[in-house]
């Protein structure tokens, strides 16, 4: 069942970690934020549709990454001239649906971060505004077969923090080579 809560959070502190462990406090105000439960709770879809608004940027961050809709949304948006860029956990990429490939193969720059046991962030950040974020792995089995959260938050404050700690990442990640599927 899609179970859907919009909410706006004045004056809130918001705890953010960032690649050294330390929480951030960020303070969140006139902050817009979606709320979405899988299984079959439109998860996927509503990540489709705030990549279809991306204009500048979109910075993604994901341990495993098997959802074609997802990825085909993010082709799209680079092929409209979005700056779309990818760090993923590099124990996922072997696997049979991994969108790794198709994402390298149409010229996004994805990277591998090997640095962290688990590189288990779930995020994507667009335009310096938009935090996609929880536990919903950008899978087909995170939507259709597991219990998960996901989190669509607006907020110019917030997405800089994940912007920064999403550097972080990229910047010990490497290159992804196996460009084959």
């Amino acid at each position: 069942m899609k179970r859907i809560l919009m909410c706006v959070l004045v004056g809130v502190v918001w705890p953010a970690a960032m690649c050294t462990g330390a929480a951030v406090p960020a303070k969140v105000e006139d902050t817009t934020i979606a709320v979405y439960f899988s299984p079959k709770g439109g998860c996927t879809d509503a990540i489709v549709g705030v990549l279809k608004d991306a204009k500048r940027t979109v910075l993604v961050q994901a341990y495993s990454f098997t959802s074609a809709p997802i990825a085909n949304a993010l082709v799209e948006a680079h092929r409209r001239g979005v700056r779309v860029q990818v760090v993923l956990d590099t124990s996922r990429l072997s696997e049979a649906s991994s969108q790794a490939a198709l994402l390298a193969n149409r010229g996004i720059p994805l990277k591998v971060d090997a640095q962290h046991t688990l590189a288990h962030d779930k995020t994507m950040i667009l335009d310096g505004e938009i935090v996609i974020t929880g536990s919903f792995d950008f899978t087909n089995a995170a939507e259709t077969q597991h219990a998960e959260n996901l989190l669509i938050i607006e907020n110019k404050n917030l997405a800089g923090l994940y912007t920064r700690n999403w550097e972080g990442h990229a910047a010990h990640a490497k290159p992804y080579a196996g460009r084959r599927r």
